[in-house]
């Protein structure tokens, strides 16, 4: 988007930018513009996106925002004509995508109306501050249409409201193109104030800054137009900084800062107080030499620094130093306006001619700005144009002027402007004389000539719109106004259309050169031809043979097969002719269509004539004679015969497919052409039938399918029987043994067939007359003695599978076998059965001949009316239907095999329940506590005693409660006796069986005196007693033992304690106390502790501890536990078992 402005408004732009960049000064005074702007859209490049108006509204173009409020912009586009939807972008200043700064501070929203097909965009920000201020910009896109919308924010306090009626409102913050002349805010502004321009009076604005309260800075910089505020205000801080310093070698410092006009002399001074210290004086931290340009000089206390000549560069900060001390000043330079002393000519040329647009300036080296059509030349960019520079003279050339190049050029400066108007005009030439076109023959000379009414033109001849160059057979002349094309030994190629083209004219002479040529036939079969003039077409195909006639003037065409001529322009076989060009045609190309066909082209010049054979090929016919040869487990061998026909190329290979019978899925065999008339077809399934079918191939493709095959079935005999091996071999017999074959298929397995022979003899001999179903067999009427070799064959539809053979031959004969007992091993120890319970005790045996098994009981043979026994080849059974008593024993097992024997002894005991104990009595009375004793019970049912049940019963009610189970001792003390009352007792034994039937009652009973009466408190039948004192300290009766157990397997630990008052138990590993870990259980029988570890690992080892503690005192006991597994070879722990 460029912009076209009056030339007072771009003068006025011009200054101030320039003063910008120059000077770098904030305290330049800005001016309103004028209002005549007007603002178009320019297509700079071709293909750019169209600028078009998308927007139904747009944001307001200026807005004054009060510090702290919010704002928002809002946008419409109707996208009713859009095919995509449109991108919206908001941006600051030129290219500041403020899409990237979302946030708190500022926020964007898009809504669509589905209705009115608008979508509005806004863009809100949240508090303004002073750095919104700037232009802004919303640019809307879709795919090739594009529009934007341009507006500027001004920020003001709430106190400076009273300010609105300033005139031109400075652009404060520009973002990104800060330093860059921003015209459409400058516009802008000029529209907010049409009022006449005041001339302000020159005013230091340093000295404002320096004098001006902090609050007041930003009121100074917006009324004298400062933009650089901030850089100012440090370089004011810096110069404030030097004024409070005090300093003792000063007696007079440097100014804060001077100023100076372009070209001028300053001189910098100042009073020292040792008038003979020398001092240094810097720029920019750089020490100064003395020069002509700069002049150190001392004179008494004073010392002066004077710059002769001053330019830009002299505008810089400066220090006086004197040892640790300095002064410091700045020195700005001040830039008259460059004036245009020599004002621009208007040109006016034809195409073709060098253009310079010159102007002089007042001063050397100044800065000058080139526009035309209203846009600024650039050196970088406008490579069409030329600047110069010569002192103040300064030009713009256009080396070759184009109609393009018409209109209004000016020059601007900071103190002037001028323009010049450049006028081109086409140039005109007149034909004398035209080119005429030319008919040659081979080898002969072709001349074109032309006559223009200019000598001096010039220009260039073409063929064919390509430019004619010369060489040995092409001649170029210009003679005066004659430009000449000589061809010398006109070849075909020169044929064609030549042109002159006059150089700097549109203008152009044309002229056709035709060859007289003899008729020429052009063959082109590429791709059909296999030798020479040979075209192969397939069957069904078409054929069109375009061929390219040439000759001058244009030849007649005949087309002829054999004799006969083809005349016909349509049809299945025709001839089409066009310029040039003579077609021959066949539509779907038969057999009968092969043949010679000539082709004979005639003009004046001469005669040409082709022959072509036409040959046509086809796909073959079917293979012939399809069948299965043999079949396999899951394969089968297929053979055929060749076509009988190839259809004009040689067979190339085969395709086979297969399927299921009454199945219609064809599987293909191979996909690489085979070229063998039998193939074998594997990957089958082994009872299904298959059929088969080929396909012959050539080089034209695939034939028709072959008659399907007859059906055939693939099937196998089985793998060889495993495992063959020798049972039992007797005089005259053998008995054998194996296992089914690994594979059997889907043919089955019928039987199995048995052979042998003897061994170096070859014949073998079927020992079983019928087909063996059992995995066994034993084969008779073997002779004695000698060595036979036996091979079992399975048997099924598909016949016979290979041999198990044994790997020695056996010979027939008598085996003596040692007699054997192989005891179970629960019968190597005691057995143990209750009475009433059955016993039926199966021993095996190993032996040859038959052993004979006999029993005995106690050394006496077997009483068979007591215990049943029944014996076989491999194994005896000693059975008993109802245990009693009297059946425990020892039994022995005698095997016996001629003189050979072997024993084995079973432990036998029938127990019962015990008898009740005996000489039950209460031995004393003490409190409310009574001890009894009694003895064992005479018949303890033939296992021991494991303990015994203690009840009381009070002789008032009669009613029994137990106090104590499975008491292991004789002995036991009944607590918590009720005073007053008298008690009886009685005692039951136990063992594996259970109690014993009848208990046995004390035979005297324990009373509990009561307290305060004339009786003794202890009572014991009728005499008194003194009272025992039962406290004791808690003593471990049975320690703990050491133990060592298998990792996986639960254990247990024992001890026993007595003491009273009862003790607390407390288990302890490694000293530390077991708490309520799940893997452990604590019980406490009757003062039998007992520490249950769930399957331990070796991590459980280590020393366990029980500690018994009391009101009288403690107890410990402590153990060691091992907890062993073994290490495999592979390296993983195995536990025994």
């Amino acid at each position: 988007m460029y912009h076209s402005i009056c030339t007072a408004c771009l003068c006025r732009i011009f200054c101030g930018w320039s003063k910008k960049l120059i000077n770098k000064r904030p305290s330049i005074a800005l001016f309103p513009l004028c209002t005549s702007v007007l603002l178009h859209p320019v297509d700079v490049e071709s293909g750019r996106t169209e600028l078009t108006g998308l927007f139904v509204e747009k944001p307001p173009e200026s807005v004054v925002a009060v510090t702290g409020t919010d704002v928002t912009f809002i946008a419409k586009v109707d996208s009713s004509t859009l095919t995509r939807k449109p991108t919206m972008k908001w941006l600051k200043g030129k290219w500041l995508d403020l899409g990237s700064k979302a946030g708190k501070h500022l926020q964007f929203k898009e809504t669509y109306d589905r209705n009115t097909k608008i979508y509005t965009y806004e863009m809100k920000i949240i508090k303004v501050v002073a750095g919104d201020a700037g232009g802004y910009r919303c640019e809307v896109t879709s795919k090739d249409k594009c529009d934007s919308s341009t507006f500027e924010i001004s920020v003001e306090g709430e106190s400076w409201l009273q300010h609105r009626h300033v005139s031109f409102h400075p652009h404060r913050d520009a973002g990104e193109d800060e330093g860059d002349l921003d015209f459409s805010a400058l516009l802008k502004a000029t529209k907010r104030n049409k009022k006449p321009e005041k001339v302000e009076p020159d005013i230091d604005v340093w000295e404002l800054l320096k004098n001006a309260d902090p609050s007041q800075y930003e009121k100074i910089a917006f009324e004298y137009g400062i933009t650089d505020l901030r850089g100012m205000l440090k370089r004011l801080k810096k110069m404030k900084k030097v004024e409070t310093k005090h300093s003792e070698a000063f007696l007079k410092k440097l100014e804060s800062c001077y100023s100076v006009e372009k070209g001028k002399k300053i001189v910098l001074r100042c009073e020292v107080v040792d008038p003979t210290v020398q001092v240094k004086w810097l720029k920019n931290g750089q020490e100064i030499k003395p020069s002509a340009k700069y002049v150190v000089e001392a004179a008494g206390n004073a010392r002066t620094l004077t710059i002769n000549k001053t330019t830009l560069a002299d505008d810089a900060a400066y220090e006086c130093v004197v040892g640790e001390d300095k002064c410091f000043t700045e020195v700005f330079v001040k830039e008259p306006p460059v004036t245009i002393t020599k004002l621009m000519d208007d040109y006016h040329v034809v195409v073709g001619e060098r253009v310079e647009f010159e102007i002089e300036v007042s001063e050397e080296g100044a800065h000058v700005m080139w526009s035309v059509f209203g846009v600024m030349l650039h050196r970088d960019k406008d490579t069409k144009y030329r600047f110069k520079k010569d002192g103040k003279k300064h030009t713009l050339i256009i080396q070759e002027a184009t109609l393009d190049d018409i209109g209004m050029y000016h020059a601007w400066t900071n103190g002037g402007h001028t323009k010049g108007e450049l006028e081109v005009e086409e140039k005109e030439l007149e034909v004398l004389q035209d080119i005429a076109d030319l008919t040659v023959k081979a080898q002969e000379q072709a001349v074109f000539k032309c006559e223009v009414s200019d000598e001096k033109v010039t220009g260039k001849w073409f063929k064919d719109g390509v430019e004619v160059l010369p060489s040995d057979r092409i001649k170029m002349s210009h003679i005066g106004r004659f430009h000449r094309l000589v061809i010398n030994d006109v070849k075909p190629e020169d044929a064609g259309d030549y042109t002159f083209i006059p150089d700097g004219y549109a203008l152009s002479l044309s002229a056709k050169l035709n060859f007289l040529d003899p008729p020429k036939i052009h063959l082109d079969t590429t791709g059909n031809m296999v030798s020479q003039n040979t075209i192969i077409v397939v069957a069904g195909n078409k054929l069109r043979l375009d061929v390219e006639i040439t000759g001058e003037p244009a030849p007649t065409v005949v087309w002829s097969k054999a004799d006969q001529v083809i005349t016909e322009a349509e049809g299945r076989v025709r001839v089409e002719s066009k310029k040039d060009l003579s077609s021959f045609i066949i539509e779907g190309a038969e057999r009968e269509d092969e043949g010679n066909y000539s082709i004979v082209v005639t003009n004046p010049a001469g005669e040409d004539k082709a022959v072509l054979f036409v040959k046509i090929v086809d796909v073959p016919d079917a293979p012939e004679n399809v069948k299965c040869l043999g079949v396999g487990e899951d394969c089968a061998t297929i053979t055929w015969q060749a076509p009988k026909f190839d259809g004009g190329a040689p067979v190339k290979g085969y395709l086979m497919e297969r399927k299921k019978k009454g199945s219609s899925r064809w599987t293909k065999l191979n996909f690489d052409v085979y070229e063998s008339t039998t193939y074998e077809a594997k990957r089958m399934i082994e009872g299904i039938l298959y059929e088969m079918r080929v396909f012959a191939v050539n080089s034209i493709g695939l034939s028709q399918p072959s008659l399907n095959s007859k059906p055939f079935m693939p099937i196998a005999p089985t793998s060889e029987p495993t495992r063959l091996t020798v049972h039992d071999v007797t005089d005259g017999t053998c008995s054998l043994k194996w296992l089914a074959p690994e594979k059997i298929g889907a043919g089955g397995l019928d039987g199995y067939v048995i052979e042998y022979c003897k061994d170096g003899d070859t014949e073998w001999v079927v020992a079983n007359q019928e087909l063996c179903e059992r995995q066994g067999y034993v084969v008779r009427g073997l002779p004695v003695g000698e060595k036979i070799n036996f091979r079992v064959v399975a048997v099924n539809i598909a016949g016979r599978s290979p041999p198990a053979t044994l790997a020695q031959p056996v010979t027939i004969r008598e085996i003596v076998e040692h007699p054997k007992i192989r005891l179970p091993r629960n019968l190597r120890t005691k057995y143990i059965r209750k009475v009433g319970e059955k016993i039926n005790l199966t021993i095996p045996f190993q032996g040859k001949p038959r052993p004979v098994a006999t029993w005995y009981k106690d050394g006496q043979p077997l009483d068979p009316k007591m215990v049943n026994v029944r014996s076989s080849t491999i194994d005896s059974i000693l059975f008993i239907r109802s245990a009693e008593r009297e059946h425990s024993g020892t039994y022995e097992l005698l095997l016996q095999i001629e003189n050979l024997e072997d024993r084995a002894s079973i432990n036998i005991r029938v127990v019962d329940k015990p008898g009740s104990p005996v000489n039950v009595r209460v031995t004393d009375v003490w409190g409310f506590n009574a001890a009894l004793e009694w003895e064992p019970p005479k018949d303890d049912g033939n296992c021991e005693i494991t303990g015994y049940t203690i009840q009381k019963a009070d002789m008032k009610t009669k009613e029994w409660f137990t106090v104590y189970e499975h008491n292991r001792r004789t002995n036991c003390t009944v607590s918590d006796l009720i005073m007053g009352n008298e008690y009886m007792f009685r005692v039951y034994s136990e063992n594996l069986c259970g109690l014993s039937e009848e208990p046995r009652p004390s035979k005297n009973t324990a009373k509990i005196a009561k307290t305060g009466g004339h009786l003794s408190p202890l009572m014991y039948w009728g005499n008194a007693y003194k009272e025992k004192d039962m406290n004791c300290v808690p003593k471990f009766t049975q320690p703990l033992i050491d133990r060592s157990v298998v990792a996986g397997y639960s254990t247990a630990i024992t001890c026993s304690v007595r003491g009273f008052p009862k003790p607390k138990i407390i288990w302890m590993k490694n000293k530390m106390i077991i708490g309520d870990d799940p893997k452990f259980l604590m019980q406490n029988n009757q003062g039998v502790l007992t520490l249950n570890i769930r399957k331990p690992s070796t991590f459980d080892g280590g020393k366990y501890s029980c500690m018994a503690v009391n009101e009288l005192g403690k107890d410990e006991v402590e153990c060691k536990l091992d907890v062993r597994g073994e290490e495999t070879s592979s390296g993983a722990l195995q536990f025994e078992r």
